[in-house]
């Protein structure tokens, strides 16, 4: 069974009709789904259009949120809710389209675990447009994973993918980045994209900042979380390298009869000295921390998350 997560907030003139279109796309297919719509804290009828489809069809099931927490909270309680052994995710604007998913569905057979969509035909002002890509090229550089759309609210799943995914404050736009830290097969298909006809974007320029620091957190639990010396270490090596090489020239300097007592560069180089060393000791300590809670965790269980296939 396929199972599609729709978050909403103050969508009461588009639950219905998204409705209506994913019926009739799964029905073209013949696949049993379920729709699992969460209501992030709407202030209009958008619960209440949810409660005559949920009295009027078996397949839709709807979760309330007292106020607006945010589409990754909204996301994590719909992907708790779902049942089928594929997620499909889909915003509840109309602008994302239904008839995309079964090519999804048909990425996902040839062997990938996450496919993401990618709207090369943007229908959105272009004051979403231009930071939008320029987020997606930061995003793509730091994280290691290139794709064109990040962010894109068109998404199919494997539900493994999900099994233990914890989202919070803007992490949902980098569910790609953390599949593929965890060694899950992740790729993006070009999709059909609409203009809004109904509602208001709820997006501004302050969520690309917050999500930008949620892309630190997520590249550095990624990359290092079980390696917190690599990045410490590495950064404190280079700092201490650097204030070694001034401090060298600085005492050449001082050997051939020059005063180096008032130069700033004295202070720089033993500057960049300490903080190399208290670098180093925070990379031992994360080390240690790290060591301490995976011996406690238990290996076999650590490494069992990381296996795709076992042939015995």
């Amino acid at each position: 069974m396929i199972s599609v997560v729709i978050p909403v907030h103050n969508e009461e003139r588009s639950v219905a009709l998204l409705y209506d279109e994913l019926s009739a796309t799964f029905l073209g297919e013949g696949l049993a789904w379920e729709a699992v719509f969460v209501d992030d804290g709407s202030t209009d009828g958008t619960f209440a259009a949810l409660t005559h489809l949920h009295a009027a069809n078996d397949n839709v099931r709807a979760v309330r949120f007292r106020r607006n927490f945010g589409k990754a909270a909204a996301l994590d309680a719909g992907f708790k809710e779902a049942g089928g052994d594929i997620v499909v995710t889909i915003d509840g604007d109309l602008q994302d389209d239904p008839a995309e998913i079964p090519r999804l569905l048909a990425r996902l057979d040839e062997g990938y675990d996450l496919v993401t969509g990618w709207k090369t035909k943007r229908r959105d002002p272009l004051t979403r447009r231009i930071p939008s890509k320029l987020f997606n090229a930061v995003a793509g550089r730091v994280s290691g994973i290139r794709l064109h759309d990040m962010n894109c609210g068109l998404k199919a799943y494997r539900a493994d993918v999900l099994d233990g995914l914890n989202l919070y404050g803007e992490l949902h736009r980098y569910i790609p980045v953390l599949a593929h830290y965890r060694g899950y097969r992740v790729t993006e298909l070009p999709v059909n994209h609409r203009p809004r006809e109904h509602g208001s974007s709820n997006y501004g320029v302050e969520r690309y900042v917050r999500g930008f620091l949620d892309l630190l957190t997520v590249t550095f639990m990624g990359r290092y979380s079980h390696r917190p010396l690599h990045l410490f270490g590495g950064l404190g090596l280079a700092a201490g390298a650097l204030g070694f090489a001034i401090l060298l020239y600085l005492t050449v300097v001082k050997l051939t009869g020059d005063a180096i007592g008032q130069r700033p560069l004295l202070t720089l180089g033993v500057l960049l000295v300490v903080v190399g060393i208290q670098l180093l000791s925070l990379g031992l300590l994360s080390e240690l921390i790290t060591s301490h809670h995976e011996e406690r965790s238990g290996a076999p269980d650590r490494a069992g998350r990381f296996v795709d296939e076992v042939l015995r």
